[in-house]
């Protein structure tokens, strides 16, 4: 049996160096006093903003100085509780930061407030008065526009001051899930017993090329998941109703538009993108779950099986130098500065990819203004994790960029475009690997990666996507969101979209437990939209060459200065119409025949 290491076991070359944020836990807390101190700067402004344009130009470049520290301090003390979530003092870190940052973001509402009660000859003139302020134009703006849903003063510093209560459902759910979760070892195919984890079982086990090894793996994992559906049920619900009622409160029509409004995004761009790939795309995952049946010899396809591999003799091992060279080599077509770019990723360790006790699910890249990105991954020695990996490496790059080119308030974009540079690393990678290997089981391997991205983003969270606006339809009918309806709702999403090709069992209806995507707003379906350009630009790549590079680094660098859509043109994309995503569908579908002929 594998023992899985604690934190202070890891080889340090596994793990990121923070020293480009802060020295010590020290130098942290010095930090973060500093930051009680310099608010006071801010809080000078209060009253003023309205004055003129340059009193409103100093007081925004004064925030922009102060919250690029806070975002430091708040990446540091995130990022030692994601490597350990059972580190008491991580925790204590975290804890005290988000104390104080509640304390913060109230003493500050103010500024958003006074820059929303600008009149419209105020708007319009301060711009005219002070041509400087033009470069905090997007931020002001923003603000500018949801005026209408302002509440009063008091109100607003109020909810502020309540940020540490209003965040709970998410750091209940992600300190549980770190620290509280135990599942109980399980007997592999070979007899042998395996501890089991959520790193492990979704970063290993569902990808096992044993039957028996997946039906235990996934049996272990679920025993634990049905001791705590009561509780995330109700760590979600309160979520959930917490989103309801401010958007009642602002006088949204619905909580959609208001989670929506900070994306720049319209109902129509969200729900087209739900509607038609859950519509037209699962007739072709049906057919991919059908194959899948045929090529493992299965007498059904079981949840648990849909991400085993379909080639049980071709399962292709990398270390984490080989991945690291396959992503390089496949970037090139970027260009040298890009390139340079994420070797320093790999060079001065912005990257954790142990596996220990504690340590965080999944995969992120935070990119502190301050400092450089970080990137979050489990790397367990498979050539799949290196598409994990070249997503990350995409946000980092994207980021690295964006903070390079833009003031703090512009570079980030909306949710709708954050996954395109991701998923474009992805699709370069795939083809570096197809057009380098001539073995008909590495394409063969290597079109399956591109159905897993494809499955990670237009079915995993797509379906999540699906599930999680039927939830907010429910809550905004005061439906009570109980374990069971969640689960059954979750259920009615799979069975709905992958009809009697796949035995849906009843544990699977526990799935919407094992993402905290939830409790990020309408956070699951922007995958789609990111995947849905990522596709069409590196076709673009591929046909034009250096003109289609040219634009997409160009849309990199322009962070989130734009609206989404206007972004993507940047990148000589347009989706206003269903086409491109109906094109992307298509793609899959084509995949997915080209993996029948192969078999």
């Amino acid at each position: 049996m594998n023992e899985r290491l604690k934190r202070h076991e890891v080889d340090v070359n596994m793990t990121w160096d923070l020293k480009a944020l802060f020295e010590s836990k020290e130098e942290f807390l010095s930090s973060l006093e500093r930051a009680k101190v310099n608010v006071e700067e801010i809080k000078n402004y209060k009253g003023r903003l309205t004055e003129n344009a340059s009193v409103l130009f100093e007081a925004v470049e004064s925030l922009e100085k102060f919250v690029i520290q806070l975002d430091a301090l708040g990446t540091y003390a995130g990022l030692g509780q994601a490597v350990d979530g059972t580190n008491t003092e991580s925790q204590e870190l975290s804890m005290t930061f988000g104390a104080a940052a509640t304390a913060i973001q109230a003493e500050l509402t103010f500024f958003e407030n006074e820059i929303m009660s600008l009149t419209e000859k105020q708007y319009t003139e301060f711009f005219k008065d002070e041509p400087k302020l033009e470069v905090y134009r997007p931020y002001i703006e923003d603000l500018y526009e949801q005026k209408k849903y302002k509440l009063s003063d008091d109100t607003e510093e109020a909810l502020a001051s309540l940020g540490e209560v209003t965040e709970a459902p998410y750091t209940i759910y992600s300190v549980s899930k770190a620290a509280d979760m135990q599942f109980d070892a399980f007997e592999d195919g070979d007899g042998n017993t395996q501890p089991n984890s959520f790193a492990l079982f979704e970063g290993k086990y569902e990808y096992s090329e044993d039957a028996i090894t997946r039906k235990n793996a996934y049996e272990s994992f679920n025993k634990t998941l049905n001791l705590y559906k009561n509780t995330y049920a109700a760590v979600y619900s309160t979520e959930v109703k917490k989103q309801v009622m401010l958007s009642k409160l602002r006088g949204y029509e619905s909580v959609t538009d208001m989670l929506l409004i900070s994306q720049k995004v319209t109902q129509e761009m969200y729900h087209r993108q739900i509607d038609v790939i859950y519509n037209e795309l699962a007739p072709h995952m049906r057919k991919f779950a059908n194959l899948l049946k045929d090529q493992l010899g299965l007498e059904k396809v079981n949840f648990y099986d849909l991400k085993a591999p379909l080639d049980t003799s071709f399962n292709p091992s990398a270390t984490y130098d080989e991945a690291k060279d396959a992503v390089l080599n496949s970037l090139e077509i970027m260009g040298k500065d890009y390139v340079q770019i994420i070797e320093k990723a790999f060079d001065e360790r912005w990257i954790d990819y142990s596996d220990n006790v504690g340590k965080s699910t999944g995969a992120f890249c935070a990119s502190p203004y301050a400092a450089h990105p970080y990137i979050l991954v489990t790397f367990q020695n498979n050539m799949r994790d290196a598409f994990t990996l070249a997503h990350e490496l995409g946000h980092a790059g994207h980021f690295y960029l964006a903070n390079k080119e833009q003031n703090y308030f512009n570079t980030n974009p909306s949710m709708y475009n954050v996954e395109a540079p991701s998923t474009m690393n992805e699709m370069l990678l795939g083809r570096y690997l197809l057009q380098n290997n001539d073995d008909p089981k590495m394409k063969k391997w290597v079109i399956l990666q591109f159905m897993g991205t494809y499955y990670h983003n237009f079915v995993t969270h797509l379906l999540e996507a699906a599930f999680q606006r039927k939830v907010y339809e429910f809550a905004e009918k005061d439906q009570p969101l109980t374990a069971k309806l969640l689960c059954d709702t979750k259920l009615e999403v799979l069975k709905g979209f992958w009809g009697d090709s796949v035995e849906i069992d009843e544990n699977a209806g526990m799935t919407w437990m094992r993402q905290p995507h939830y409790y990020m707003g309408l956070y699951p379906y922007t995958y789609s939209a990111g995947l849905t350009a990522s596709t069409a630009v590196s076709e673009m790549i591929f046909e034009e060459g250096q003109p289609a590079v040219d634009r997409w680094i160009d849309m990199l660098k322009t962070g989130g200065k734009l609206k989404p859509l206007d972004l993507l043109k940047v990148a000589g994309m347009d989706l206003t119409s269903d086409e491109p995503v109906q094109k992307a569908v298509k793609y899959v579908g084509s995949l997915i025949d080209q993996l029948i002929e192969l078999s």
